[in-house]
């Protein structure tokens, strides 16, 4: 049988792979040889972090008992979702956001399962969900990266079920060609010129090539969005590329944490939803205080036999909200009037975005000292883990013999014989404890997490439940504030008592 030029040369050890060559790894070569080119030379370079290879099954953690502790892992990781800052910083909550999605060739690769193109589709119908369930008085618009040109997916609107119907259409097509940078920096530019100051104006890239096909020079692209305050963040997919990292310093104040590189899936979706969160106010001219005049229609039905068009889309309805300045009927909010340009939003709404400038504060973990007080979660009533018996002690004896001191020939003698020896001590049989990742993370022994402000007990579903979703505590909603029984005891405004009033 004929030898095929190129026949797969895999790992070898010992002796046999003297001949191969210095490489660890499979090779394909003509000569059998697979010589690597280059290796010796970039031998003592530095690695960065999205070219380490971390594989599951080299981080399992054990305990000191042995066993591998998978369910306080798994907490563990949720609980690091939840242990970040929650001073009150001033944001920017009503945004104006262009996604910038990589539609070249190069995210045809399949590093990314099923490849990264499919995957990264799939993660911005999440990112849309998402992004307006946090931020309901923001707007959004979808851009593409095809073919070295900028192509539209959808125009910037409230409107979920819009943007979510444009991606699955495109989400069809085949990647192709190279991207530009440039070509979709400038159409995010126009898109956002005509946004209001006291709004946000904001760009998030996907970016899977690792190059830029632009037809001018990129420098001056951003030094227009530097002049029209436009914020550049950029997710990468492969190695970290130079002018990338230069695009996000320059637009975010010399920030360079706005650009990331995705190690794994995982990483990608967390970096993805992680732009949901409005940015710092950094400008001094929207740190100062300005009033924004809004509108809060009600909802209308009409009856059977009338029907009319919403300004918006020009489609008949029955039902829909009417401006409160110009009575111009609009299908959806929130959204601004076509008219006469007011924002129509719900109460609701408003009160939805309120949560990033106040953000709940961060529920600390009870040790098992403190765990008597529950026996069940306030919120769910899910019962908690048993609380430990006390470890027995054990007591040890030692009786001295009646011949000669505590040498210790005579302590071994005793022994030999049978007798205890007269000291005692108290010692305790070794618990094992949580893994190091565990108590990096915040995870609480007990299971038990605390409100520091009502002091009730929560489990780890409902501490992320109440951060992530609702942003309210359901101990503090159910009991009155502290500081308010204090003013009703004082006062004499307590249950059972008439309060006095001045006549």
């Amino acid at each position: 049988m004929a030898d095929s030029d190129d026949e797969y040369v895999g790992d070898l050890s010992g002796d046999d792979a003297g001949g191969i060559g210095d490489s660890a790894y499979g090779t394909r070569s003509k000569d059998g040889t697979g010589k690597g080119k280059g290796r010796q030379k970039n031998k003592g370079n530095r690695k960065a972090a999205w070219e380490e290879v971390q594989r599951a099954w080299d981080e399992v953690a054990i305990a000191e008992d042995g066993s591998i502790t998978v369910a306080e892992l798994i907490e563990a990781e949720k609980r690091r979702r939840l242990m970040r800052d929650t001073t009150p910083i001033q944001r920017g909550i009503i945004r104006h956001v262009m996604l910038v999605l990589d539609m070249s060739i190069a995210m045809a690769e399949k590093d990314l399962l099923p490849n990264r193109f499919a995957l990264t589709f799939s993660y911005a119908v999440d990112f849309v969900r998402v992004f307006f369930e946090q931020n309901p008085i923001s707007q959004l618009g979808i851009i593409g990266m095809r073919d070295g040109i900028a192509v539209r997916i959808s125009d910037m609107s409230g409107n979920p079920a819009e943007h979510i119907e444009k991606l699955r259409q495109w989400a069809q097509k085949d990647p192709l060609g190279n991207p530009s940078l440039q070509n979709a920096l400038e159409m995010c530019r126009g898109a956002l010129y005509h946004t209001p100051s006291h709004g946000t104006r904001e760009v998030l890239i996907i970016y899977g090539a690792l190059l830029s096909s632009d037809p001018g020079d990129i420098s001056d692209t951003i030094t227009s969005l530097i002049t029209d305050r436009v914020r550049v963040s950029i997710i990468g997919l492969a190695a970290q590329v130079a002018i990338c990292a230069e695009l996000c310093a320059r637009t975010n104040d010399n920030d360079d944490s706005q650009y990331r590189i995705a190690l794994h899936e995982q990483h990608f979706h967390e970096l993805f939803l992680a732009a949901t969160t409005p940015p710092v106010t950094h400008e001094p001219e929207q740190s100062n205080a300005s009033l924004l005049m809004m509108g809060f229609p009600s909802r209308s039905l009409a009856s059977k036999d009338y029907v009319s068009l919403c300004a918006c889309h020009n489609k008949p309805t029955r039902e829909g909200y009417s401006c409160t300045r110009c009575r111009t009927k609009v299908c959806r909010l929130p959204t601004s009037c076509p008219v006469c340009g007011l924002t129509l939003i719900l109460s609701t709404h408003l009160a939805r975005s309120y949560h990033h400038l106040f953000p709940l504060k961060s529920w600390v973990a009870v040790p098992w000292t403190e765990a008597k007080k529950s026996v069940a979660c306030y919120s769910c009533q899910t019962p908690f883990p048993a609380i430990p018996k006390a470890t027995p002690k054990i007591k040890i004896k030692v009786k001295e013999p009646s011949t000669g001191g505590t040498t210790a020939a005579n302590i071994d003698k005793a022994k030999g014989k049978g007798v205890v020896p007269a000291k005692t001590n108290m010692t305790a049989a070794p618990t094992p404890g949580l893994l190091p990742e565990a108590i990096k993370a915040g995870v609480s022994e007990s299971g038990r997490y605390k409100c520091p402000e009502c002091e009730e007990h929560f489990c780890i579903d409902c501490d992320i439940f109440a951060h992530e979703m609702i942003h309210n505590c359901a101990g503090c909603l159910t009991q009155p504030p502290k500081k308010q029984q204090q003013r009703q005891e004082v006062g004499g405004g307590g249950r059972g008592e008439a309060m006095v009033i001045d006549s």
